[in-house]
Protein backbone atom coordinates (compact mmCIF):
# COMPACT_ATOMS: atom_id res chain seq x y z
CA UNK A 1 0.00 0.00 0.00
CA UNK A 2 1.27 3.18 -0.81
CA UNK A 3 1.17 6.20 2.10
CA UNK A 4 -0.10 9.14 1.32
CA UNK A 5 1.55 11.85 3.15
CA UNK A 6 0.13 14.83 4.08
CA UNK A 7 0.86 18.60 2.78
CA UNK A 8 2.65 20.67 4.72
CA UNK A 9 1.12 24.13 5.37
CA UNK A 10 3.39 26.50 6.77
CA UNK A 11 2.46 30.69 6.80
CA UNK A 12 3.40 32.56 4.38
CA UNK A 13 5.57 34.85 7.32
CA UNK A 14 6.57 34.28 10.39
CA UNK A 15 7.22 37.60 12.84
CA UNK A 16 9.64 37.39 15.50
CA UNK A 17 10.41 39.73 18.69
CA UNK A 18 14.27 39.96 18.58
CA UNK A 19 15.84 40.35 21.93
CA UNK A 20 13.97 38.04 24.10
CA UNK A 21 12.67 34.85 22.03
CA UNK A 22 15.59 35.04 19.53
CA UNK A 23 18.43 36.27 21.44
CA UNK A 24 19.75 35.79 25.40
CA UNK A 25 19.57 39.25 26.26
CA UNK A 26 18.63 38.60 29.94
CA UNK A 27 22.12 37.12 30.13
CA UNK A 28 23.63 40.72 28.82
CA UNK A 29 21.10 42.98 31.07
CA UNK A 30 22.14 40.47 34.22
CA UNK A 31 26.02 41.33 33.67
CA UNK A 32 25.29 44.61 32.93
CA UNK A 33 23.29 45.01 36.42
CA UNK A 34 26.38 43.20 38.72
CA UNK A 35 23.63 40.37 39.39
CA UNK A 36 20.45 38.06 38.41
CA UNK A 37 18.47 39.14 40.83
CA UNK A 38 18.70 43.37 39.88
CA UNK A 39 19.47 42.15 35.83
CA UNK A 40 15.85 40.84 36.43
CA UNK A 41 14.25 43.18 38.47
CA UNK A 42 15.88 46.37 35.71
CA UNK A 43 15.07 44.37 33.04
CA UNK A 44 11.04 44.04 34.15
CA UNK A 45 11.16 47.63 35.03
CA UNK A 46 12.32 48.53 31.45
CA UNK A 47 9.58 46.11 29.61
CA UNK A 48 6.70 47.54 31.85
CA UNK A 49 8.26 51.28 30.38
CA UNK A 50 8.43 50.27 26.97
CA UNK A 51 5.44 48.24 26.24
CA UNK A 52 3.04 50.85 28.70
CA UNK A 53 5.15 53.94 26.31
CA UNK A 54 3.12 53.87 23.33
CA UNK A 55 5.02 56.78 21.23
CA UNK A 56 8.78 56.40 20.99
CA UNK A 57 10.74 57.86 23.32
CA UNK A 58 14.80 57.10 22.75
CA UNK A 59 15.12 53.25 23.49
CA UNK A 60 18.58 54.33 25.28
CA UNK A 61 16.99 56.70 27.36
CA UNK A 62 14.11 54.12 28.77
CA UNK A 63 16.93 52.32 29.83
CA UNK A 64 18.39 54.13 31.53
CA UNK A 65 15.19 55.77 33.30
CA UNK A 66 14.67 51.65 34.18
CA UNK A 67 17.73 51.37 35.68
CA UNK A 68 17.21 53.95 37.92
CA UNK A 69 14.10 53.09 39.02
CA UNK A 70 15.89 49.93 40.35
CA UNK A 71 18.58 52.08 41.74
CA UNK A 72 21.13 51.32 39.45
CA UNK A 73 23.55 53.65 37.77
CA UNK A 74 23.77 54.95 34.09
CA UNK A 75 27.20 53.37 33.87
CA UNK A 76 24.79 49.49 33.98
CA UNK A 77 23.33 50.88 31.16
CA UNK A 78 26.37 52.14 29.27
CA UNK A 79 27.51 48.58 29.81
CA UNK A 80 24.63 47.22 28.33
CA UNK A 81 25.07 48.63 24.94
CA UNK A 82 29.04 48.00 25.47
CA UNK A 83 28.02 44.70 24.91
CA UNK A 84 25.05 44.18 22.52
CA UNK A 85 27.15 42.43 20.37
CA UNK A 86 27.90 40.06 22.58
CA UNK A 87 24.05 38.84 22.64
CA UNK A 88 23.59 35.49 21.99
CA UNK A 89 21.06 33.31 20.43
CA UNK A 90 19.43 31.37 22.39
CA UNK A 91 20.16 27.40 21.78
CA UNK A 92 18.17 26.06 18.65
CA UNK A 93 17.15 29.50 17.23
CA UNK A 94 19.39 28.98 14.50
CA UNK A 95 18.37 25.82 13.69
CA UNK A 96 14.74 27.34 13.47
CA UNK A 97 15.26 29.89 11.48
CA UNK A 98 16.97 28.09 8.92
CA UNK A 99 14.73 24.98 8.35
CA UNK A 100 11.89 28.11 7.86
CA UNK A 101 13.80 29.78 5.63
CA UNK A 102 13.21 27.90 2.42
CA UNK A 103 9.08 27.87 3.74
CA UNK A 104 8.32 31.33 5.06
CA UNK A 105 9.33 34.96 4.91
CA UNK A 106 11.14 35.67 8.18
CA UNK A 107 11.23 39.12 10.00
CA UNK A 108 12.04 40.95 13.12
CA UNK A 109 9.57 43.44 15.01
CA UNK A 110 11.40 44.65 17.97
CA UNK A 111 11.18 47.19 20.96
CA UNK A 112 14.40 49.35 20.03
CA UNK A 113 16.32 51.63 18.16
CA UNK A 114 16.33 51.28 14.75
CA UNK A 115 20.45 51.30 14.96
CA UNK A 116 20.61 48.53 17.62
CA UNK A 117 17.76 46.57 16.05
CA UNK A 118 19.72 46.15 13.24
CA UNK A 119 22.71 45.33 14.68
CA UNK A 120 21.26 42.54 16.59
CA UNK A 121 19.23 41.19 13.99
CA UNK A 122 22.57 40.88 11.89
CA UNK A 123 24.13 38.44 14.79
CA UNK A 124 21.82 35.91 12.83
CA UNK A 125 23.54 34.64 9.34
CA UNK A 126 19.86 34.80 8.06
CA UNK A 127 18.35 36.99 5.56
CA UNK A 128 15.68 39.06 7.06
CA UNK A 129 13.12 40.11 4.24
CA UNK A 130 12.40 43.10 7.46
CA UNK A 131 13.14 44.39 10.39
CA UNK A 132 11.21 46.69 12.00
CA UNK A 133 12.42 48.75 14.90
CA UNK A 134 9.72 50.86 17.23
CA UNK A 135 12.13 53.53 16.15
CA UNK A 136 10.50 53.14 12.65
CA UNK A 137 7.65 52.79 13.31
CA UNK A 138 6.99 55.24 15.93
CA UNK A 139 5.27 53.19 18.45
CA UNK A 140 6.53 50.26 20.90
CA UNK A 141 4.94 47.24 20.52
CA UNK A 142 2.19 46.02 21.98
CA UNK A 143 0.52 49.22 19.66
CA UNK A 144 -0.74 47.42 16.95
CA UNK A 145 1.51 49.56 14.59
CA UNK A 146 4.88 47.92 14.64
CA UNK A 147 3.19 44.51 13.86
CA UNK A 148 1.16 46.08 10.89
CA UNK A 149 3.89 47.59 9.44
CA UNK A 150 6.07 44.47 9.48
CA UNK A 151 2.69 43.10 7.47
CA UNK A 152 2.72 45.73 5.13
CA UNK A 153 6.62 45.19 4.41
CA UNK A 154 6.32 41.56 3.97
CA UNK A 155 3.20 42.06 1.51
CA UNK A 156 1.28 39.08 3.72
CA UNK A 157 -2.51 40.00 5.87
CA UNK A 158 -2.04 38.73 9.55
CA UNK A 159 -3.80 35.47 9.17
CA UNK A 160 -1.27 34.60 6.38
CA UNK A 161 1.32 34.76 9.32
CA UNK A 162 2.38 33.96 12.76
CA UNK A 163 4.61 36.13 15.55
CA UNK A 164 6.77 34.60 18.16
CA UNK A 165 6.83 36.27 20.99
CA UNK A 166 8.95 36.37 24.22
CA UNK A 167 6.86 38.65 26.37
CA UNK A 168 3.27 38.52 27.25
CA UNK A 169 3.33 41.63 26.46
CA UNK A 170 3.69 41.03 22.86
CA UNK A 171 0.10 39.02 23.10
CA UNK A 172 -1.88 42.41 23.56
CA UNK A 173 -0.79 43.71 20.30
CA UNK A 174 -1.18 39.91 18.22
CA UNK A 175 -4.65 39.78 19.93
CA UNK A 176 -5.17 43.26 18.18
CA UNK A 177 -3.76 42.61 14.32
CA UNK A 178 -4.89 39.32 14.25
CA UNK A 179 -1.59 37.23 14.58
CA UNK A 180 -1.58 33.44 15.93
CA UNK A 181 1.41 33.56 18.78
CA UNK A 182 3.76 31.24 20.03
CA UNK A 183 5.43 32.07 23.12
CA UNK A 184 8.76 31.20 23.76
CA UNK A 185 9.08 31.66 27.32
CA UNK A 186 12.58 30.64 27.82
CA UNK A 187 12.63 32.12 31.36
CA UNK A 188 9.18 31.26 32.58
CA UNK A 189 7.84 34.40 33.27
CA UNK A 190 3.99 34.34 33.90
CA UNK A 191 1.18 35.71 31.88
CA UNK A 192 0.62 39.53 32.43
CA UNK A 193 -2.61 40.41 33.37
CA UNK A 194 -5.42 41.17 30.68
CA UNK A 195 -3.12 39.26 28.65
CA UNK A 196 -4.72 36.72 25.90
CA UNK A 197 -2.89 33.43 26.35
CA UNK A 198 -0.51 32.39 23.28
CA UNK A 199 -1.62 29.42 20.67
CA UNK A 200 1.37 27.94 22.08
CA UNK A 201 4.11 28.31 25.23
CA UNK A 202 6.91 26.88 25.68
CA UNK A 203 10.61 26.96 27.51
CA UNK A 204 11.96 26.55 23.61
CA UNK A 205 11.53 26.20 20.10
CA UNK A 206 11.98 22.51 19.63
CA UNK A 207 8.02 22.89 19.08
CA UNK A 208 7.91 25.72 16.91
CA UNK A 209 8.88 24.08 13.49
CA UNK A 210 6.49 20.93 13.84
CA UNK A 211 3.48 23.56 14.71
CA UNK A 212 4.22 26.11 11.96
CA UNK A 213 4.57 23.05 9.40
CA UNK A 214 0.71 22.51 10.17
CA UNK A 215 -0.34 26.11 10.59
CA UNK A 216 -2.83 25.76 7.48
CA UNK A 217 -3.89 22.98 8.68
CA UNK A 218 -5.27 23.89 12.25
CA UNK A 219 -7.70 26.08 14.02
CA UNK A 220 -6.15 28.95 16.09
CA UNK A 221 -6.68 27.76 19.50
CA UNK A 222 -5.05 28.37 23.43
CA UNK A 223 -2.79 25.30 24.41
CA UNK A 224 -2.78 25.07 28.59
CA UNK A 225 0.74 25.37 29.61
Amino acid sequence: MTSISTPTAYPKAVLFDLLTALLDSWTSWNHAAGSEQLGRAWRAAYLRLTYGCGRYIAYEQLVREAAAEVGLPESAALALEADWLKLAPWSGTLDALQALRPHCKLAIVTNCSARLGTQAAEIFPIHWDAIVTAEEAGMYKPDPLPYRLALSKLGVDAHEAAFVAGSSYDMFGTAAVGLRTYWHNRVGLPLVAGAQPPEIEAPTLDSLVPWLSQFGQTESHSTPR
